[in-house]
């Protein structure tokens, strides 16, 4: 791996610990095992490198979502799988995580790559949503967009409570909850008449 590579990195999993305040260029120094003046002969400094690495960050998790969200199954399903897939829960969410750090959230530049990944997660949602409803999956009373919001605030949410508890349980609750409210309605079945006796 190359310096600029193992720079990088080192400040994506920095900034998912620590967040961007935390993150000191010293730190990244240390945990890249590069040497003095790497950063600034790659990057203009700091933000410059937590930049490409937030970019590199925010587009694995769209990719991964991307990926999930368009795989096989029902539109109930394919959300069902997203929610459900395997995440390293009490560490957080790395993108979500930024949005907690005032450095990022005030820098237009910084807070790009997390907005556009929040959009489009939830913009695939939205569309799956619709989907359902066209094919009577959904009742047509859902609105895509609200269902988009929903899932990524049970998902954002579930982080807070299960690293506050210091358990996963918490996150899992909160996702079961989610999914038993867009669960497709069972049909109830029709009775089978019962045979009456001929006199």
């Amino acid at each position: 791996m190359s310096t600029s590579e193992r720079l990088i990195e080192s400040t994506r999993e920095l900034l998912w610990e620590r967040g961007y305040v935390g993150t000191s260029p010293k730190a990244i120094l240390e945990r890249s095992g590069a040497g003095q003046g790497s950063m600034y002969h790659h990057f203009r400094g700091k933000q410059d490198l937590a930049l490409a690495a937030i970019r590199r960050t925010a587009e694995e998790l769209r990719t991964t979502a991307e990926h999930v969200l368009s795989g096989p199954g029902t539109p109930y399903e394919r959300i069902e799988a997203y929610l459900l897939r395997e995440r390293d829960v009490l560490r957080g969410c790395p993108v979500g995580r930024l949005t907690m750090d005032p450095d990022v959230t005030a820098s237009d530049e910084l807070r790009a790559p997390v907005d556009e990944t929040i959009a489009r997660i939830r913009q695939l949602i939205a569309g799956i949503v619709e989907e359902g409803k066209r094919e009577g999956q959904f009742t047509e009373s859902l609105d895509g967009e609200e269902i988009g919001a929903a899932v990524l605030a049970t998902l954002q949410g579930g982080y807070v409570l299960a690293r506050a508890s210091g358990s996963p349980a918490d996150f899992d609750a909160g996702v079961r909850g989610l999914l038993s409210l867009l669960a497709p309605p069972t049909p109830t079945p029709t009775p089978t008449p019962t045979p009456t006796k001929e006199n």
